[in-house]
């Protein structure tokens, strides 16, 4: 039977009402480029009710879960790569399908609201504590009505081969990095997501669906010239529950240009980065693979 990951007791914890958490935030944004953010304010109520939601909807099968004017991804397949097997076993949708019958106060609008509003707050702090001048200079980008931002819900079905994997890994979701400029994340009470430290080693994050974690993304990467870390991370199946997570990607309009801000750099500093839209920089890691480093193609040292 594969043992369970150990669970890592390192993630940096933010609380929203400590008067330090902006200087927190930009600490973990360097250092893990990710954290927990806790006393966050947003209903815990709402979010149970549309996790439930979403566990009767996956429930269904496949064919009612498919509806063309909302396309819904689902898969289940196994695949082995050496020490790692492939369980393909997620369903997202960015918006609700007539089968997710969750009443119209809690429309995936609403709860994607509370978590933009939260990722611009972080983002409002980052901007804040570098002394950006202007503190909406990162969380406009989000507000803004051209804002190529999605709200998804993630189904990790169980799979019960685990156990006759012998210490293999099963990997529910392959190794990546945001592109985006923040990724807002809640999930139920099933671990599974896993960071890859500086080091490269990669550990588990502890499950609390009472709090929500922030990763940094790639464009707030470029944006910080380096400082801030896009984190890598995965996700691996467990053997007997669902994980089921719901996931606010905060990006910029498609035709915003995304270069390192001379507000955050030092006289003299030379930038780590080419200048690129959103657009270019979407379509060219959609063509890359998952797990590749696609911002190597935009760092100054690439050719040319």
């Amino acid at each position: 039977m594969q043992a369970a990951p150990d669970i890592f007791t390192g993630i940096p914890v933010v609380d929203f009402s400590d008067p330090n958490a902006k200087a927190r935030v930009v600490e973990a944004c360097k250092e893990f480029g990710f954290f927990k953010l806790i006393n966050h304010g947003v209903s815990v109520e709402l979010f149970n009710l549309l996790e439930a939601e979403a566990v009767k909807f996956f429930k269904l099968p496949s064919r009612k879960r498919r509806n063309p004017a909302r396309p819904t991804l689902s898969a289940t397949a196994t695949r082995e790569s050496g020490p790692t097997v492939m369980w393909a076993g997620s369903s997202t949708f960015s918006s609700p399908p007539p089968t997710l019958t969750i009443p119209t106060l809690f429309s995936l609008e609403f709860p994607k609201l509370c978590v933009r509003n939260m990722g611009c707050e972080v983002l409002e702090m980052i901007a804040e504590e570098l002394q950006m001048g202007a503190k909406d200079a990162l969380s406009r980008l989000i507000r803004d009505e051209k804002s190529d931002s999605c709200f998804r819900l993630n189904h990790y079905p169980p799979c019960p081969e685990l156990q006759a994997l012998s210490g293999r890994n099963l990997i529910g979701f392959g190794e990546h990095t945001d592109p985006q400029i923040i990724s807002v994340l809640r999930s139920n009470n099933t671990s599974g997501l896993q960071i890859c430290l500086k080091d490269g080693s990669w550990v588990s994050v502890p499950s609390d669906h009472t709090s929500f974690y922030i990763n940094v993304g790639d464009s707030l990467q470029v944006m910080s010239n380096g400082r801030f870390r896009s984190v890598k991370h995965r996700v691996l199946a467990d053997s007997l529950k669902s994980r089921v997570s719901m996931i606010y990607f905060g990006g910029p309009g498609l035709s915003e240009k995304i270069r390192p801000l001379s507000s955050v750099m030092e006289d003299g500093e030379e930038s780590l980065y080419k200048e690129f839209t959103w657009s270019e920089y979407k379509k060219s890691a959609y063509k890359s693979r998952l797990g590749d480093n696609r911002l190597s193609l935009f760092e100054k040292s690439a050719a040319q």
